[in-house]
């Protein structure tokens, strides 16, 4: 049992609380005033009203609970997620200068304030956003842009902007700190989740409107049932006029109190499952829309690439042999840490050939470590100077060291670049050995996720600011039903207004600046937790996996929301029939004795009768939270299925189980000593 929502149960009972929703509140305001008249009952020595009324406003009382259980167990979902952030938070740690001097001492990255400076080396994370004022080093941003390749970060001009969450890859830089406490890059993704404000859906606006209709009509025709009672008494000159508990009970019990209890735990609940796929969801209204989604835009970088450039295949020079740039390439790579420089020595032990051991490299040589500033990296033993870097560098390596390239081997650095390719050049002693391909590379699986996607009637595009022939090549890999190159921030959005203006639904995933105002226009905005502010800001969903595919996900669970809060609704009106049948003759069995041909159920007495329509209508609210909470099972049928189902399960269900559950209750009241 959760003990933060019981108390928040208690919490709840505040008027301005259960004034949100109105059924409830009617509930509310009637155990109130059966609270007041068992207390007047029994302070008059009417002790069997006054027990009558204090058993009617006990369970009243319970159902009002239930239902504020209901929603603030769904809500602690939430809030867990929050705590699971700032432990996140917690664990990041900080170099932080002390005052002026170069001491330094190790913090939690939440005690970093404005203006403090802090050291960052190869392989740390940077703990707050800030500006380098020291120092010049490559930063791996594809946290927060989502673009692959390092950039230089250096104090002065316009590259000393640092960004927490960001990790340097070579050197060190010292950084000042730009933002106070608690306003970094994690702390905004914690104030994110505890503060999003979750706003009803039209749907749900709908429901709850409908459900206040009925509750009103049943109000007024209740209101009336006391004088038409003492009228028609008059007239007959027999029977008792129905009591004010009575007219309570009847109208909590006609009242569509099952659904009214649950309808806003539904809605946060459809937003929790989401949490626990790790997507944030700004919007009730986003979560319900992906029920509908039938367009998916997606950016290339970092969405449905993997991000980082892994090496993909090696091209030797004219003269060189394929085994001499494989060897060349991995001991040039044996000081590389970057996920690139990983990949190229993965690359070389896949090739089948002998390499040297790398202890003896090491020992018998040195490693020449990657920065910013030669923009190479490699390794000296002996007489063998090898290094690997960008192709300037090493062209200009070699045209001092008075060497020269073939026009072929030109070509192939060339035809690298053209296809979104990134030409990694490997010389030995500044001659030119080969080149090696770093490449995106598509992220495992997606192409599976796509093709459920599309059985699902969803079109997938891909939208990126890469070349046409790039942008095929993954496309093609992916398993995109189509793709937009060299796109920019006006061309997805004019994308996304067509296939609004042919009555699409569209969603769209993306984690850079460029894409917020297409995030903002789509209907279902999931931005990438690695992408900009920008990004996340226009977004009505944040994926914390940054994971595109998600989107399966988010539209299973908004098609499950849709679904539950149906057939829930579909189940609490069928309950209502069942329960005219046990409170409507045993309310009006002393007015009119002829009403009770209409107990079916044979009730043990009218109390009875009564008081066990509403204990069950009270318990059914708490029976059916786990079903609330974890949803109706989703599956891929159409809507007459889906229809039948749900009339058959929870129509008929609703009807059945009422009869059922108020005899049993009626039996166990009587096995109690019952009420007269």
């Amino acid at each position: 049992m959760n003990n933060e929502a019981i108390i928040d149960s208690f919490v709840r009972l505040n008027p301005k609380t259960q004034l949100k929703n109105p059924v409830m509140f009617v509930v509310y305001a009637g155990a109130i005033a059966c609270s007041v008249i068992s207390i007047f009952a029994f302070s008059n020595n009417d002790v069997s009203e006054g027990s009558f009324s204090f058993f009617i406003a006990f369970w009243l009382w319970a159902t009002v609970l239930f239902a504020n259980f209901a929603t603030a167990i769904a809500e602690s979902k939430g809030r867990a997620q929050a705590n699971s952030l700032k432990r996140t938070r917690n664990q990041l740690k900080a170099k932080r200068y002390i005052g002026n001097s170069d001491t330094l001492e190790e913090v939690s990255a939440s005690d970093i304030d404005l203006d403090d400076k802090f050291l960052v080396i190869a392989g740390e994370v940077i703990p707050a956003d800030g500006e380098v004022i020291s120092g010049m080093a490559f930063v791996d941003e594809s946290a927060i842009t989502g673009e692959s390749a390092p950039v230089i970060r250096e104090s002065g001009g316009d590259r000393s902007s640092v960004t927490a969450g960001t990790m340097v890859l070579s050197d060190s830089i010292i950084v000042k700190a730009s933002c106070k406490s608690g306003e970094g890059f994690i702390d905004k993704m914690i104030k994110l989740v505890e503060g999003a404000k979750r706003q009803k859906t039209p749907n749900e606006i709908a429901l709850t409107i409908l459900l206040s209709a009925i509750t009103l009509v049943f109000l007024v025709v209740c209101a009336a049932l006391v004088p038409f009672s003492e009228i028609s008494i008059a007239l007959s000159g027999q029977g008792k006029v129905i009591t004010p508990t009575i007219v309570i009970a009847l109208l909590i019990c006609l009242a569509p109190t099952t659904i009214g209890g649950l309808v806003s735990a539904i809605g946060v609940a459809g937003m929790n499952r989401l949490l626990k796929k790790n997507v944030i969801a700004l919007s009730g209204r986003a979560v319900e829309a992906a029920g509908d989604v039938d367009v998916l835009l997606l950016d290339k970088t970092g969405t449905i690439t993997l991000g980082n450039r892994y090496a993909v295949e090696f091209y030797p020079e004219q003269g060189y042999a394929r085994n001499v740039l494989v060897e060349a390439s991995y001991i040039s790579s044996l000081s590389d840490d970057t996920p690139e420089g990983k990949s190229i020595i993965d690359l070389a032990l896949s090739q089948h050939i002998t390499l040297p051991p790398k202890d003896e490299l090491i020992k018998n040589g040195v490693s020449v470590a990657f920065s910013a500033q030669t923009r190479v990296s490699g390794f000296t033993m002996d007489s063998r100077e090898i290094r690997k870097g960008a192709k300037d560098r090493i062209y200009k390596m070699a045209k001092e060291a008075g060497y020269s390239w073939s026009q072929e081997f030109e070509k192939i650095v060339d035809a690298i670049s053209a296809r979104g390719g990134t030409p990694l050049l490997v010389s030995e002693n500044s001659k030119i050995l080969g080149v090696i391909e770093l490449k995106d590379i598509v992220k495992t699986g997606i192409r599976d996720r796509f093709a459920s996607l599309r059985k699902m009637g969803i079109k997938t595009v891909m939208v990126t600011g890469d070349n046409p022939l790039t942008a095929a090549a993954i496309a093609a890999e992916a398993g995109v039903d189509d793709f937009i190159a060299e796109a920019t921030p006006e061309n997805k959005m004019d994308l996304i207004k067509k296939y609004q203006n042919e009555g699409r639904l569209v969603a769209m995933t993306g984690d850079g600046t460029n894409d917020a105002p297409a995030l903002a226009q789509a209907d279902v905005a999931v931005a990438m937790n690695s992408g900009t502010q920008a990004a996340k800001e226009a977004g009505n969903m944040i994926d914390l996996d940054s994971n595109p595919t998600k989107l399966l996900e988010v539209v299973e669970t908004g098609k499950q929301l849709l679904i539950t809060r149906g057939a829930l609704t579909t189940f609490s009106l069928a309950n209502d029939i069942a329960k005219y049948f046990a409170i409507v003759p045993a309310a009006f069995a002393s007015t009119y004795p002829v009403l009770v041909a209409l107990d079916i159920m044979y009730l043990s007495s009218p109390k009875s009768a009564i008081l066990s329509a509403v204990i069950f209508n009270a318990v059914i609210i708490p029976a059916l939270i786990p079903l609330a909470l974890r949803g109706v099972k989703y599956s891929a049928d159409g809507a007459e299925v889906l229809l039948r189902r749900n009339i058959l399960t929870y129509g008929v269900g609703g009807l059945i189980l009422p009869f059922v559950g108020i005899k049993a209750i009626d039996m166990l009241i009587s096995l109690f000593g019952g009420l007269s």
